[in-house]
């Protein structure tokens, strides 16, 4: 059957209960109550065909790890039945580890430090992100921060589409592939599910959703956690506090208006990468627990991230008749927070400094005078970045007899964010910062102004149309062709040391510059279904990723420079292109599953970092080719009516095809060589046993070694990790006392140590000590890379249940 079977997540307890749904023809999937919506554009065929009576428990396969696809392309949900049993305070990127082709990683097994993740090669900001149908990559540098997004336990489904992106995705960074994850809708039920964690590194997590039910066509659930751990390696603690709601107005059985939001605020101090050579000498060092010195800027308690973020969004789904569907998600996102670090002030009253950068004439070390022997100074510094993001995406999808369906839409936003980097003074016998916010009490010049390193704003305009078509001529056969046109312009001003008039720090930038960007993504793909267990398919797409706010107005600041010797053109970066091909198979039956995917994509003018001799500042610049080539592979086996069994497994060969310039810090020999970060096989297996009330789950995964640096003169190790998880779901205990249950979840129990990611993506290459020169004659500049670390063993144990 060529049947598109999608089920809405609404069940909110915490068991992962099945639910049964109902034999009325199949509804297209909308973006608020699931993250797949590779379905959106079904011929009425094939809603027909998907007239079928079935439970989520027969859709989950691999205990919620691998679900039942139907597209023309490579894509991996993870169901409602695994988000329920793994950690709370999971996100995103933790979830998804097990997809095949996802290399993730995380600092917390807390999922309070965000995390790290790349598909097959695509590095997380080249890949598209989106929440309830709604983008969250950064508008300016398409990075996502998993943790600002959502309770795990509110989570519906989430899924991958490994290669490239459906065309009606709001996204305009996404050179690869994308992820969506869809809130679970409100149960018709009222009551209040409370769960409480306890954990290693004295992990405390309280968890509160309230269910209003129905009340006449509305139902509700408003959600709260709050979060705190000490770090696991050196001192310092993670403190995040969330509250999500979603509420759903079903109008009637064709019409409904959903609308939801994610409230985060965050302050976390922060882990400190590593060089292999320090995780040798000590695994568990972090930043300084005490002030070694007066101006030590390694000290802990500057080294953080503060951030309040918000995201509301709603989706108007609308039948306008038998045969024409609208949909609208307007959303508007709002962000304000950053990075805090360590710098070094010195004191000065001399008219020869005044309105110098990093110089003050007030008494910062609190020595009780300005100046003199002693004028170094502490101050923290804190990177602060304010978004406030509205847009909408709306799209109708038109049926043309049985066959035949059009979808087609636009998608509008415009972005405003400012960045900047001040300083506040520091306690000097305590060392904490007089704001960590750094919104009061501002170091400042002479004149009265705040001392900023940069002071950037970007204004993004991004305009989308698109539209996809599908032709269904019979029951084997499915055929989609489809495009979407993307034009952004980047606008705005950047100036380093704004104010500044001392030598080698004096002010320059752009008071208004601005770039457009536009091209087409072509999308085409096929689905032949054999039989009721056997599909083929093959899919190719176009992507187009406009260049990041920084490769236009930092690179324009540094091009327009008094003095610049390098061409402006050698400045001017284009925008990342990529061309994915994707070839699979899919087998489903009752007891065993698979789907294997071989996929080939080339990327053009990925984004990378340089050295700008004239002005020593980091610009962005472009490697020409990289090609990606690989497998990716999952299957699902039902041992018993108690036992299942899960595996995926993916290869990938990711290639530099040129020599990477980097313009002042020479021409790097990356010419065939690896991609950083990419390891060549990522293997995960998971065993599970449900039967009754109790459950349990035992899952490995391996991780090759992977390369720190451009030039592959330093790798890191792979690794394998065993995690255990495992539950008891009690009767319940009175009507107003139900479904009791205990979870404890285990993690990397061997206590295995290993560096997980590099973090500094300019490092070309890792040592140079016989001064190797390039072939201009420039001396290569050599730079460690540092990485992120894996955690030791970790429990958490989980004790909830559902009042009312």
């Amino acid at each position: 059957m060529a049947s598109s079977m999608v089920l809405a997540q609404s069940a909110p307890d915490q068991t992962g209960t099945a639910q049964t749904a109902t034999t009325k023809p199949a509804q297209r999937a909308n973006a608020s109550s699931t993250s797949n919506t590779t379905t959106s554009n079904d011929t009425k065929r094939v809603q027909q065909l998907g007239t079928v009576q079935v439970s989520a428990q027969s859709l989950s396969l691999g205990g919620g790890l691998m679900s039942v696809q139907t597209a023309p392309k490579a894509v991996s949900t993870i169901t409602r039945d695994a988000i329920v049993k793994a950690a709370p305070g999971v996100n995103f990127s933790q979830m998804i580890e097990s997809i095949p082709g996802v290399n993730a990683s995380t600092d917390d097994y807390t999922g309070l430090a965000n995390g790290n993740y790349s598909i097959r090669g695509f590095t997380s900001d080249e890949i598209g992100t989106t929440v309830n149908g709604a983008p969250i990559n950064d508008s300016g540098n398409y990075k996502v921060y998993a943790t600002e997004y959502g309770d795990g336990e509110n989570y519906g489904d989430v899924t991958v589409l490994q290669g490239y992106p459906d065309v009606d995705t709001p996204i305009a960074g996404a050179a690869g592939g994308s992820i969506a994850w869809a809130t679970i809708d409100p149960s018709h039920t009222a009551g209040l599910d409370v769960s409480q964690t306890f954990g290693s590194n004295d992990y405390r997590r309280t968890f509160l959703r309230l269910n209003t039910g129905d009340t006449g066509p509305v139902r509700s659930w408003l959600s709260y956690s709050d979060n705190t751990a000490d770090l696991w390696r050196g001192p310092g603690q993670q403190k995040v506090t969330k509250v999500d709601g979603k509420s759903l107005w079903t109008i009637d059985d064709n019409n409904s208006i959903s609308a939801s939001f994610q409230y985060n605020r965050e302050f976390n101090n922060t882990y400190d990468s590593l060089t292999k050579a320090q995780a040798q000498q000590n695994y568990n060092q972090n930043y300084d627990a005490t002030l070694l010195t007066p101006t030590d800027t390694n000290f802990y308690l500057l080294h953080t991230n503060p951030f309040r973020s918000w995201l509301v969004s709603m989706d108007g789904e609308f039948k306008l008749s038998d045969n024409l569907h609208l949909s609208v998600v307007p959303y508007i996102q709002y962000g304000n927070g950053g990075a805090g670090g360590g710098s070094v002030f010195t004191e000065s009253t001399s008219a020869n400094n005044y309105n110098w950068y990093q110089y003050t004439n007030q008494d910062l070390n609190g020595n009780g005078v300005v100046g003199g022997k002693t004028n170094k100074a502490l101050a923290y510094s804190i990177s602060n970045t304010y978004t406030m993001r509205p847009g909408v995406i709306a799209k109708l999808n038109q049926d043309f007899g049985e066959n035949n369906s059009l979808e087609y839409g636009v998608w509008y936003e415009r972005p405003r964010q400012e960045q900047s980097q001040s300083f506040t003074p520091v306690n000097p016998t305590t060392g904490v910062p007089s704001d960590n916010w750094g919104d009061v009490d501002l170091i400042r010049y002479q004149s009265g102004s705040a001392q900023k390193a940069y002071n950037e704003y970007t204004a993004t305009e991004t305009r989308k149309a698109f539209a996809t078509d599908t032709w269904t001529p019979n029951d084997q056969w499915t055929i989609t062709a489809g495009a979407s046109y993307l034009w952004v312009q980047r606008s705005g001003f950047d100036y380093q040391y704004p104010g500044s008039v001392r030598p080698g720090y004096a002010q320059y930038g752009v008071a208004d510059f601005s770039q457009t960007f536009h091209d087409w993504s072509p999308t085409a793909g096929v689905k032949y279904q054999l039989n009721e267990q056997n599909q083929f398919y093959f899919g190719m797409g176009r992507t187009f990723r406009a260049p990041i706010n920084g490769a236009t107005l930092q690179n324009a600041a540094a091009a327009y420079f008094p003095g610049q010797t390098v061409p402006v053109s050698d400045f001017i970066n284009k925008p990342e292109t990529s061309t994915t091909a994707d070839l699979g198979w899919r087998f489903y039956n009752d007891t065993f599953s698979a789907s294997v995917d071989a996929y080939a994509s080339n990327l053009n003018n990925k984004q990378i970092s340089g050295f700008d001799e004239t002005t020593f500042a980091t610009v962005y610049l472009s490697l020409p080719k990289v090609h990606m080539r690989g497998l990716n592979t999952e299957a699902s086996y039902k041992i018993t009516s108690n036992w299942t069994l899960y595996g995926s497994y993916a290869y990938t060969k990711s290639t530099l095809e040129a020599n990477l310039n980097s313009l002042g810090d020479g021409i790097y020999s990356t010419d065939g060589k690896t991609l950083l970060n990419t390891p060549k096989n990522i293997g995960y297996v998971r065993l599970g046993y449900d039967q009754g009330p109790f459950w349990a789950s035992l899952d490995a995964k391996y991780r090759s070694a992977i390369w720190g640096d451009w030039s592959n003169t330093q790798s890191v190790g792979g690794y394998t990790t065993l995690n255990l998880s495992a539950g008891w779901k009690f009767d319940d205990f009175s009507s107003w006392f139900r479904k009791p249950y205990i979870k404890l979840n285990l993690f990397n129990l061997t206590d295995r140590q290993a560096l997980t990611n590099a973090n500094n993506i300019s490092a070309f290459l890792a040592a140079n000590p016989t001064k190797i020169k390039d072939q201009n004659g420039v001396t290569l500049f050599a730079s460690q890379p540092y990485y992120s670390l894996l955690q030791g063993r970790t429990f958490m144990v989980t004790f909830g249940a559902s009042f009312f």
